[in-house]
């Protein structure tokens, strides 16, 4: 049971309480009802329920239906009648511009998203996480560690816009839920919800780190090379151009060196983890790469290397979990889109924080190691260490081709050491040395 009082300057300054419990739960689906208590004898209590969907995206509301609100509030439809938006309630300032998703997930730092609402989707809102804070309402009068979500919502259309229109912030608590809800109306009325009274008790929050971040505009230039068949850098030039849904277009473009590239990746963000969802790419090099696989694909539709987003995204997904923590490991195996796509099969782990020096600076980064197989194609199998800096990217990728020699099937081939090793390369800052039978691809983010 969930106690919720809310007020509003203007019309309602005198506290209302309402009462929430779940009705039923279906799955990921549940179905939220409220009864609104302490009414005066002449105001009829406001009843209703809230369906919402737990979703790898975030929470999503579906459907809501409860009696009118008060006549005194505004009208936030184009008629007075047959209106189905409102304000007069704790769940609907909840999801006012903001159904698909509600709440996006994961939560990470500079997560943002563009939202629509209302009865008719005519509430468009711009969502933005601000980060944790500790909040202090009635039902934690000790405060609580909450994240914070900003919002800014418009409506246009509506005879009441103003009252419609405004900046939303709500204090978010896990295993709790919104536990304070502030909306400040373009209008100038406060309409303001705290939670009274709760028998669920607080979770701590994952972490915010975000290793890979994809928002809009974001940008960044990348050189690598290969040490056998490109030993030239190819400077690369990156840019973050759309995100829908915390599904993100990078585009790419050549700016010097010996491949003439441009493309463009999907990356989408998800409970489930950073996933590459396509690639496309031309490319015009005279390096000569060994061909890649799987045998099942005809050879124009296979997979290339010819960026640092190439080597990040080949195998298998996720790229990254969604709240990587050290020890997290996952696998590729066979059947299933990626593995049509790749053919390759490994595993990949988070082997924790460390720090690593590139050209655009010094960097504590999350490391993630790979082992991966592409049978029959050496130049696809191998083992990759990637660099992912927290607000930054990634920063650093190693991928020594060849046999990836798990440890189940070390044999006198996989021990073999190589005869010699290659000097270090001029303008290499951030490579290690490379055996010489070795190849090894490395990119390093300038920004």
């Amino acid at each position: 049971m969930v106690r919720q009082r809310l007020s509003d300057s203007a019309y309602s300054p005198t506290p209302r309480r309402e009462v929430y419990r779940i009705e039923s739960r279906r799955g990921t689906s549940f179905r939220l009802r409220w009864d609104e208590i302490g009414t005066q004898s002449d105001q009829p209590p406001s009843t209703g329920a809230m369906d919402f969907q737990h979703t790898d995206a975030g929470l999503v509301n579906l459907n809501w239906q409860s009696t009118q609100p008060p006549p005194e509030f505004p009208v936030l439809c184009p008629t007075a009648s047959q209106c189905g938006n409102s304000l007069a309630g704790a769940l609907y300032m909840l999801i006012w511009g903001t159904r698909s998703p509600v709440l996006a997930e994961p939560l990470l730092d500079g997560t943002r998203w563009n939202s629509l609402g209302g009865a008719s989707n005519d509430v468009a809102s711009a969502n933005r996480y601000r980060g944790r804070s500790k909040v202090v309402v009635p039902a934690f009068p000790a405060g609580v560690l909450s994240a914070k979500v900003e919002s800014e919502i418009t409506q246009a259309g509506a005879i009441g816009d103003p009252y419609g229109s405004g900046v939303r912030t709500v204090h978010w608590v896990r295993g709790v839920g919104p536990v304070k809800i502030v909306f400040r109306h373009a209008g100038g009325e406060l309409s303001q919800a705290q939670l009274v009274q709760t028998t669920l008790e607080p979770l701590p929050l994952p972490p915010a780190d975000n290793p890979l971040p994809l928002n809009r505009g974001d940008k960044g230039a990348f050189r690598w090379r290969n040490s056998r068949h490109m030993r030239r850098w190819s400077h690369q030039r990156f840019e973050v151009s759309e995100v829908v849904n915390n599904t993100a277009r990078v585009d790419v473009e050549h700016v010097s060196g010996p491949i003439r590239v441009a493309g463009n990746y999907i990356f989408a963000t998800r409970l489930s983890g950073v996933t590459n969802l396509s690639a496309f790419t031309r490319a015009a090099t005279r390096a000569d790469f060994p061909r890649l696989g799987p045998r099942g694909q005809p050879p124009d539709q296979r997979r290339r290397f010819f960026t640092p987003f190439d080597l990040m995204a080949f195998g298998f997904n996720p790229v990254l979990p969604a709240y990587p923590a050290r020890g997290d490991a996952w696998r590729g195996s066979r059947g299933g889109r990626d593995w049509s796509v790749f053919g390759v099969t490994g595993r990949s782990k988070v082997v924790g924080t460390r720090r690593v020096r590139t050209p655009a600076g010094r960097f504590k980064a999350l490391v993630v190691k790979s082992r991966l197989t592409q049978r029959g194609f050496r130049f696809g199998s191998g083992r990759r260490t990637m660099w992912f800096a927290p607000g930054r990217g990634l920063v650093k990728l190693v991928f020594r081709h060849g046999r990836a020699c798990p440890r189940r099937a070390r044999g006198r081939a996989c021990r073999r050491r190589p005869r010699g090793l290659r000097r270090r390369s001029r303008g290499a800052r951030a490579c290690a040395r490379v055996p010489a039978r070795g190849k090894l691809r490395h990119a390093a983010i300038r920004r």
